[in-house]
């Protein structure tokens, strides 16, 4: 049952206190922390949250791998803009008030100190109707230079091994497989920001694209005048859970409209410098290239010989 005079803020307050001292910003304790920046460079706010897996999070007691979730969904979108996350705000929604939520704030305390990110405040609500948790979020980042993000014809497409579902598609997942659970579905979705930043500062990114709601079909923001096209040569195999997915009647243009099919982000760079990348990089491969043609993606598909048009 929910307790109004919420016991649980003082302590919560002391363990994001631990996020704030970063190489970004000053935070003044107070009511509400007052935030002073240590940058003047533009700055992007990015929310999203971990949807229908928090059901399965919270019957497992997935309090790490749904922090990691949640950061992952912001930390992978805002790599599209090649921004620096530096603090956030945080909403925790859990059918119950316990010690619960004391672990959750653990876990995202410590993941935050890891990457210089400040908690600077959040809110929690207790849904005694709810069947499981959710976790959403507001991160800020700043933006060293601004670049276009655009696929060019002529352009290689590398692709990062994702780490199985991520955190897209659960509600197809719930309806495909009931009630039935697999350890996949807890599984934590990758973290690319670091990654490609990190070969931004060396190598010519054109495009990029973080594969999550809407899976492929998003590549078509990034084209003009041509297409995507994303062959079944590389290494970059649909997991085991993709196949059996496929099995259990999902068609293969869902597959690839819904969920990331083994691929968790993809960038576009001119063809010299992709060899060079996928050597240096484990886990990503040449999957395709960019072609003259109408804002298509074309896809040879790994669950079939077919080729498919998104």
């Amino acid at each position: 049952m929910y307790n109004s005079v919420k016991p649980y803020g003082n302590k919560i307050y002391e363990i994001i206190q631990k996020t704030w001292q970063t190489p970004y910003v000053v935070v003044s304790d107070g009511p509400y922390p007052i935030i002073k920046k240590k940058f003047s460079w533009p700055e992007v706010d990015h929310t999203d949250g971990i949807g229908t897996k928090g059901i399965y999070h919270w019957q497992k007691s997935a309090w790490r791998n749904a922090v990691l979730d949640v950061l992952a969904m912001n930390l992978n979108d805002l790599a599209l803009v090649r921004a620096v996350p530096y603090k956030l705000q945080n909403h925790i929604i859990l059918p119950v008030e316990d010690g619960r939520i004391l672990k959750i704030i653990k876990a995202l305390s410590l993941e935050c100190q890891k990457r210089k990110i400040a908690v600077t405040g959040g809110e929690n609500s207790f849904h005694n109707d709810a069947s499981g948790m959710d976790i959403s979020m507001t991160v800020s980042g700043f933006v060293k230079r601004e670049k276009p993000n655009r696929f060019q014809i002529g352009d290689a497409l590398i692709g990062f091994k994702s780490n199985g579902l991520h955190s897209n598609g659960f509600t197809l997942i719930r309806k495909v497989f009931g009630k039935k659970f697999r350890p996949d579905f807890v599984k934590p979705t990758r973290i690319y920001l670091d990654t490609i930043l990190s070969l931004d500062k060396v190598y010519d990114i054109h495009g990029l694209m973080h594969i999550t709601g809407g899976a492929f079909t998003k590549l078509k923001k990034l084209l003009k005048g041509g297409d995507a096209l994303i062959n079944r040569k590389h290494k970059l195999k649909p997991q085991p859970i993709f196949q059996e997915i496929y099995k259990r009647g999902v068609s293969g243009q869902e597959m690839y409209q819904t969920f990331n099919c083994g691929i968790g982000f993809i960038i576009s760079v001119p063809k010299p410098q992709a060899g060079k990348i996928v050597s240096k990089i484990k886990g990503t491969d040449i999957i395709g290239e960019v072609i003259k043609g109408n804002s298509r993606i074309q896809i040879e598909s790994m669950f079939s010989n077919k080729s498919l048009l998104l």
